[in-house]
């Protein structure tokens, strides 16, 4: 509980922080539009003594910076009532991202007013424009509908953790053209804990790869299993329930709750008649060697996985000792 209290105080602070860097850009904003301002009236009125040609270049261009910074504040305070309102992270920073390109787009069809007086001139301008990046910017076009999807259709975003294609990891950025994840059990690895690299991969990959999610939102757990390697003389009994007892005495009664929550969407969804097994589930089979592998599966959330499953084999490894009797190991060439 206090972890959470603690947790919740540091993001109101990064809230709180993040809020007040927002507004020192929305005055400054304000201040170079009032200057903008100020030199297009000093340009009009011809307050200085300058060639005409000059003079009609400054208004220009000063009205227009005006225009375009107003844009700007005008984002950085929706920003701000985004920062404050949002329920979720992802959710802040997709809206951000999306008033951040809407003001862009904006602004750049205003300057392109100013630029040119000729609206039919720049129209055709701006076709064969788009015309010729089209054909040379295919990949960062597609990775770009490729962000779209991903605002539209939400397959992941930050903070969950996902495969697709052969990349794992954690998003932790997704950009405009390409996303980034805190990859997980790297090359060097054989757990799930993260490899301390970054990888990159264009968004238009949701169009080319499936997405694995182990963060769904509905459901924030998935099933793990460990197996453990036992002799044939073994106590069976014995040994299921104390795996069973150390799982649920690590994991917490609660988990059961987890299982009927699963239950209750399973029952929702179009294929509601799959079996979920009672937590936590014990599996026997014959090992090709020779010996029997008791395995027990459980409900964990994804981040925890690794930490939970040592746990486990800690505790039932040191349980069964207890009772050499009843709970024998493969010796030899039998292992």
């Amino acid at each position: 509980m206090r972890m959470e209290v603690q947790n919740k105080k540091v993001k109101q602070h990064k809230v709180t922080a993040n809020t007040k860097s927002q507004r020192v850009w929305v005055v400054s904003y304000i201040i170079i539009a009032v200057l903008c301002l100020a030199v297009y009236f000093l340009g009009r009125f011809s307050v200085f003594s300058i060639p005409e040609k000059y003079s009609l270049v400054i208004e220009h261009v000063s009205l227009g910076g005006f225009f375009v910074i107003i844009i700007f504040t005008v984002s950085k305070i929706i920003e701000i009532l985004i920062t404050k309102n949002a329920q979720s992270n992802y959710k802040r920073y997709n809206l951000i991202r999306l008033t951040h390109l809407i003001s862009l787009i904006t602004a750049g069809i205003l300057i392109t007013s100013f630029l040119f007086a000729n609206w039919y001139a720049a129209a055709v301008s701006l076709g064969l424009i788009s015309l010729i990046l089209g054909f040379a910017l295919q990949t960062p076009i597609s990775s770009f509908i490729g962000w779209i999807y991903i605002l539209i259709r939400n397959p992941y975003h930050i903070g969950d953790r996902i495969q697709i294609g052969n990349i794992k990891g954690d998003v932790v950025e997704i950009s405009y053209f390409d996303t980034t994840l805190w990859e997980l059990a790297g090359d060097n690895q054989t757990n799930n804990l993260p490899s301390g690299k970054l990888v990159h991969f264009p968004n238009s990959m949701v169009f080319q790869s499936s997405i694995i999610n182990h963060s769904w939102k509905e459901f924030h757990f998935v099933w793990n299993e460990i197996p453990f390697h036992l002799a044939y003389e073994s106590d069976l009994a014995y040994v299921e329930k104390t795996i069973k007892s150390v799982t649920i005495e690590e994991l917490g009664e609660e988990m059961n709750d987890r299982v009927e929550e699963l239950k209750t969407l399973v029952k929702e969804s179009p294929i509601g008649d799959i079996e979920i097994k009672e937590y936590p589930f014990i599996n026997l089979k014959i090992n090709h060697n020779t010996w029997v592998e008791v395995s027990v599966t459980y409900l964990v959330p994804p981040r925890q996985a690794g930490a939970v499953r040592t746990r486990i084999i800690k505790r039932v490894i040191a349980e069964v000792l207890k009772e050499p009797g009843k709970a024998q190991f493969p010796k030899g060439n039998s292992r």
